[in-house]
C-alpha cells in the first residue's frame, strides 16, 4: 500500500539488518525466513542442540543463508531445552560467523523469557516472533514496549483471549484491534510491524477447513490496504499437512499458496525452498486440483484433489525409472544420448562395449563417439542445444578418448582423422582464456584437432608451433586493448615470412571493424573475426572447404576492403576540436570535497560468501553464449531451461567456493588528497611526508560538441590546484583469482571442460562483485561521501550510486599506462600479489582495478576518438615517443 509522506521524511519501510541492511519495499520480492534452525521443524537440528553440538548445528544455519534465506528462523522451543541457554549460547555464536551474522535474526519463541533472552545478544536489528492478544491487553503491551525498547520489529499472530482467528472476520478483528494498540498507545512503528493471520492446513475433510486458505488471502490484502506500512508473513508448510508424505503435491501446494498469497500482499514467510515447485512447471491437472482446493472453486475439491494424489506418492520412482531407461536402447542411441545429456556415469562401460565391435580402437572414435557428436553438432547449430549443454558434452567425450587412448597408442594407429588442425593461443601479454576455451572446446566437439598454447603467447612461439604442428587455421584470442596490436603484430610477421595459414580473430576488445581495419590489410591471406563461439564452427569449414574456401576468402576480403574504407571515410569526415580547443569547453563544476573518513592506504579480505549477494549475473550468462537480463532469462522461452541448468551448477559451484575457501579474496584501496592542474592532470597527494606527488593523467574527448555540451575528461571530476580547495581521489584493486586456475587446471586434466571454464567464468564475476562491494564501502564507510546510500543490488548493477570507479583500459580512460601509477601508489603487488604483464593485462586473470571520483555530478563516459595534437600531449606529458603513445591508445587514435 502506498502512503503519501513528506517530501523531506524518511519513507516508511521495514528496516532490518544483521552485518548488512534489509530493507523491505514495495519493489521488494516475497522474504524467504530460512526454518531449519528452528528445534520445532528439524529433527537433526533438535539432535545437535540436545547434544550441545553447536558447531555443528551452525552449519545448518550456513546452509540456509547460502539456500537463499534473507532472515533466518531461531526457536529453541522444546521441553527438555533449557530454551534461554541454547538461544543465548546460539546467537552469540551466530555473531562470531559473518556468512551468518550478514542477515536478520528472527527470535521465534512462544516463551516471552526465551525472546528477551534472544534479544539481549541478537547482533543488528531482528525480528520477534511473536506476540498476541491472547494473556491480554496488558501483557501485550508489556511486551510490545520491551520489543520497541530493544529496537526490534515484531510478528504479531492473529491470536486473543478467545482463542486463534479461524475466520476472516476474526482474522481482520483481531489485527485491527492489535495494530491500533501498537501504534496509538505503544507508539509502535507501524512498518515494523508484520501480522501473521495464520495459515490453516486445507483438504482436510472438513468444511469447517475449506475457506482456511482463501481467507488467509482476503485477510492479507485487507491489512494491506488497511493498516498503512505493515507487513503480511506466515509459515507455508502449515498448508499442506493434509498430505505429508506426498512431496510432489506438497510442493505444488506451497508455491500456489505462495503465489496467490504474494498477489494480495504477502511480503514474507517461513518456506522451506526444497519443498516448492515452479508455479509455471507444476502439471496443469494438478495445479488446477490444488487451486481448486484453495480457492474453494468447487464443493468436491478435496475429494477430486485426494484421488490425483495417488498418481504422485510414486513420482520419485516413475522419475528414477524414466531416467534409466535410456539404458536398455541400442549402444549407438545410449552413446548419443550419453553425448547430448552430458551424462558421464556409464561412458567408459559403454566405449568398452563398442571397442569389442571394430576391429581397431580409433573406429570407436571414427564412428561411434563422432556419429554421437555430430548429432551435438547439428543441434547446436539449429539451436536447440545451449553452449553449457555443448561443454558438458565434450566432457563425456574426452573422457571416452581418455579411455580409449591406451588401446590405440598399443596398436600405434595415430590419431583419428579430425577435419583439420586449429591452433588457439591468447596473445602475448594478455591472461584472459575463458573465451578461447569455450571456441576450443565447440571446435574440438566438431572433431577439429585442437592445439592449445594457452595464455601471454609470444608471437614467435605462435609462429614456430604453427609451421611444427602443420595447423591450418591459427586462432587469437585477447581481451585487453593492447592485444590488437599484438595481433597486427603477428600479422605482419606471419606475411613476412610468406605463410600462408588462415587467421581467426576473436576476443572481447576485438570487433569485426578493427579486424577489417587494422589486422587483415597486413596479411596476405585470409583474416576473419569470429564473433562467438556459435560461429567458429562455421567460420572453420569455410576457411577449410577445398571446393568453397577461395570463394569464401575473396568475398569475405571484398567485404572488409568496403567495410575499411567506410569506417575510414567517416573518421576523415568527423569534425574535431584542437586539444586547446576542447579544454576550452570542458566541464566546470562546483565544489564542497567531502573529507574522507580514512586516507592512506587500506587491505581488505572478506569471505567469498561476502562477495556473492553482490554477483552482476548477467555476464555470466553472456559469457555462455545465453543472452538476456538477469533474472528474466530464467524463465526466457529460449534459453531459459538452459539458463537456470548452468546456474543451478554456478550456485553449487559457489557454495564449494565458500565451504572450502577454493579461491582467495585480496583487495586493496588508497584515498588521497587531490587536485587538478594542467588541465587534464591530477596530483595526488602524499599521506606522509617523505613521499612525493603522484600524478595521474587523463585523456579529454576532442570531438565537436552540440551546443551545450562539454568535452570531458576524468580531470573534471576533481577541484583544481588553483581553486584553493583540497579535492580526494581513490584507487584500488581487487583480485578474486588465486587458486583459479589452478583449479582449472584439475578439472582440464579429467577432461572436465565445463568446470575449467565454469572456475574461471566465477571467479571473474566475484572480482567485479567484490570492486563493487568495496566501492560500496569507500562510499558509505571509508571515504562516507554517501553515508546514508541505500541501494538494492539491482541500483548497483544499474550504477545508480554517487561517484564513479573507472578502470583504466576502459572507455573514459583507455589508457592502460595509467595502472602502473596505480600499481606504485599502492604498491599493489607487494601487498596483495597482484602482477601486470608487459601489456598491462593483471594477473590473476580475476582482478579489477581503478579510481575512486567521489563529486556527485562524475559520470561514465566515452573518450571517443582523439587527434594526433593530443597524441603529442599526452607523449609529452607521460615521457615517451609519440608512436609509442599511438600504440598504447590503439583504436582511440583517429586516422591521419
Amino acid at each position: 500500500m502506498t502512503q503519501n509522506t513528506p517530501d523531506n521524511a524518511p519513507a516508511k519501510y521495514l528496516r532490518l539488518s544483521g552485518l548488512e541492511p534489509l530493507i523491505i519495499t514495495p519493489e521488494t520480492n516475497f522474504v524467504n525466513v530460512g526454518e531449519r534452525t528452528n528445534v520445532t521443524g528439524s529433527r537433526k537440528f533438535l539432535r545437535l542442540i540436545k547434544e550441545e553440538r553447536y558447531e555443528e548445528a551452525l552449519d545448518i544455519a550456513r546452509g540456509q543463508v547460502e539456500g537463499g534465506a534473507q532472515i533466518l528462523d531461531v526457536n529453541m522451543d522444546e521441553g527438555m531445552l533449557d530454551g534461554v541457554h541454547a538461544m543465548t549460547t546460539f546467537l552469540n555464536l551466530i555473531a562470531s560467523e559473518p556468512d551468518i551474522a550478514r542477515i536478520p535474526i528472527m527470535i521465534d519463541s512462544s516463551k516471552w523469557d526465551i525472546i528477551e533472552a534472544g534479544l539481549k545478544v541478537v547482533q543488528g536489528k531482528g525480528v520477534v516472533n511473536s506476540i498476541s492478544l491472547k494473556e491480554g491487553e496488558a501483557s501485550f503491551i508489556h511486551h510490545a514496549k520491551l520489543v520497541k525498547r530493544y529496537g526490534a520489529a515484531v510478528i504479531v499472530m492473529a491470536f486473543d483471549e478467545e482463542g486463534q482467528a479461524d475466520t476472516y472476520q476474526r482474522r481482520i478483528d483481531i489485527c485491527k484491534r492489535s495494530y491500533d494498540i501498537l501504534v496509538n498507545e505503544v507508539k509502535f512503528p507501524p512498518e515494523d510491524i508484520i501480522f501473521d493471520p495464520n495459515i490453516f492446513p486445507v483438504a482436510t475433510g472438513m468444511d469447517e477447513h475449506k475457506l482456511n486458505a482463501l481467507d488467509f488471502f482476503r485477510a492479507t490484502k485487507w491489512i494491506r490496504e488497511n493498516l498503512p506500512h505493515a507487513h503480511v508473513s506466515g509459515g507455508v508448510s502449515n498448508v499442506s499437512f493434509s498430505f505429508r508424505g506426498n512431496d510432489k503435491v506438497r510442493e505444488a501446494m506451497h508455491s500456489a499458496f505462495l503465489y496467490h498469497a504474494i498477489q494480495h500482499g504477502m511480503t514474507m514467510g517461513i518456506v522451506n525452498p526444497e519443498m516448492l515447485e515452479v508455479y509455471d512447471e507444476i502439471p496443469k491437472d494438478l495445479l488446477e486440483h490444488v487451486e481448486d482446493v484453495l480457492l474453494n472453486r468447487r464443493d468436491d475439491a478435496t475429494e477430486r484433489l485426494l484421488e490425483l494424489a495417488e498418481n504422485f506418492k510414486d513420482d520419485k520412482k516413475i522419475l528414477e525409472k524414466e531416467a534409466q531407461e535410456w539404458r536398455t536402447h541400442p549402444l549407438q542411441e545410449r552413446l548419443t544420448h550419453a553425448l547430448v545429456k552430458g551424462i558421464d556415469e556409464f561412458i567408459e562401460m559403454d566405449v568398452e562395449e563398442a571397442r569389442q565391435t571394430v576391429s581397431r580402437p580409433i573406429e570407436v572414435i571414427e564412428n561411434h563417439l563422432m556419429n554421437g557428436m555430430n548429432v551435438v553438432g547439428d543441434l547446436f547449430g539449429s539451436g536447440k542445444m545451449f553452449l553449457p549443454q555443448v561443454v558438458k558434452s565434450a566432457r563425456v567425450m574426452k573422457k571416452a578418448v581418455a579411455y580409449l587412448l591406451p588401446f590405440i597408442e598399443a596398436e600405434k594407429d595415430g590419431v583419428s582423422q579430425s577435419a583439420g588442425k586449429i591452433l588457439m593461443a591468447t596473445v602475448k601479454g594478455d591472461v584472459h582464456d575463458i573465451g578461447k576455451n569455450i571456441v576450443s572446446v565447440v571446435l574440438g566437439c566438431n572433431n577439429y584437432q585442437i592445439i592449445d598454447l594457452g595464455v601471454m603467447v609470444p608471437p614467435e612461439k605462435i609462429i614456430e608451433a604453427a609451421i611444427r604442428e602443420n595447423v591450418d587455421i591459427i586462432g587469437l584470442s585477447g581481451l585487453i586493448t593492447p592485444s590488437l596490436d599484438e595481433m597486427v603484430y603477428l600479422a605482419k610477421e606471419l606475411d613476412r615470412l610468406n605463410i600462408k595459414i588462415p587467421v581467426m580473430i576473436g576476443g572481447a576488445t576485438t570487433s569485426r571493424a578493427h579486424t577489417a581495419v587494422k589486422i587483415a590489410p597486413e596479411y596476405r591471406e585470409t583474416v576473419v573475426h569470429v564473433n562467438d563461439a556459435s560461429r567458429a564452427v562455421t567460420v572453420a569449414g569455410n576457411l577449410l572447404n577445398t571446393s568453397t574456401k577461395t570463394d569464401y576468402a575473396k568475398n569475405l576480403r571484398t567485404e572488409y576492403d568496403e567495410l575499411r574504407e567506410g569506417y575510414l571515410s567517416r573518421s576523415r569526415e568527423k569534425h574535431f576540436l584542437t586539444i586547446d580547443q576542447a579544454r576550452h569547453n570542458k566541464l566546470q563544476l562546483d565544489f564542497n570535497p567531502v573529507k574522507p573518513n580514512q586516507l592512506g592506504v587500506h587491505t581488505i579480505s572478506v569471505g567469498i560468501e561476502t562477495l556473492i549477494p553482490y554477483i552482476d549475473w548477467t555476464p555470466f550468462f553472456r559469457t555462455w553464449e545465453l543472452y538476456g537480463k538477469y533474472p528474466a532469462i530464467l524463465q526466457d522461452d529460449v534459453v531459459g531451461e538452459q539458463a537456470t541448468s548452468v546456474f543451478a551448477d554456478a550456485k553449487q559451484m559457489l557454495e564449494q567456493i565458500a565451504a572450502e575457501k577454493k579461491l582467495t579474496a585480496k583487495g586493496i584501496y588508497g584515498i588521497f588528497p587531490a587536485n587538478t592542474i594542467h588541465d587534464d592532470d591530477i596530483e595526488v597527494y602524499p599521506t606522509s611526508n617523505d613521499q612525493q606527488p603522484t600524478v595521474f593523467l587523463t585523456l579529454r574527448q576532442q570531438s565537436e560538441k552540440t551546443q551545450g555540451a562539454r568535452n570531458l575528461s576524468l580531470a573534471d571530476f576533481v577541484a583544481p590546484k588553483d581553486s584553493g580547495q583540497t579535492d580526494y581521489i581513490g584507487a584500488f584493486c581487487v583480485t578474486t583469482g588465486f587458486g583459479a586456475d589452478e583449479w582449472a587446471n584439475e578439472f582440464a586434466a579429467q577432461h572436465d571442460d565445463y568446470n575449467a571454464i565454469m572456475v574461471k567464468a566465477i571467479a571473474d564475476r566475484l572480482a567485479e562483485a567484490f570492486a563493487e562491494y568495496l566501492h560500496e564501502k569507500v562510499r558509505t564507510e571509508y571515504w562516507g561521501y554517501a553515508a546514508d546510500e541505500n541501494l538494492s543490488n539491482e541500483d548497483l548493477i544499474e550504477e545508480a550510486y554517487k561517484g564513479i570507479r573507472p578502470a583504466p583500459g576502459y572507455p573514459a580512460c583507455p589508457d592502460h599506462l595509467e595502472k602502473p601509477t596505480i600499481w606504485k601508489l599502492l604498491d599493489v603487488e607487494t601487498k596483495i600479489g597482484v602482477k601486470l604483464t608487459e601489456s598491462m593485462a593483471m594477473w590473476p586473470a580475476s582482478s579489477v582495478s581503478g579510481y575512486y571520483f567521489a563529486h556527485p555530478q562524475s559520470k561514465y563516459f566515452g573518450l571517443g576518438k582523439i587527434k594526433e595534437d593530443q597524441v603529442a600531449d599526452y607523449a609529452l606529458r607521460r615521457g615517451i615517443s609519440v608512436e609509442e603513445a599511438r600504440k598504447w591508445l590503439g583504436s582511440n587514435v583517429a586516422e591521419k
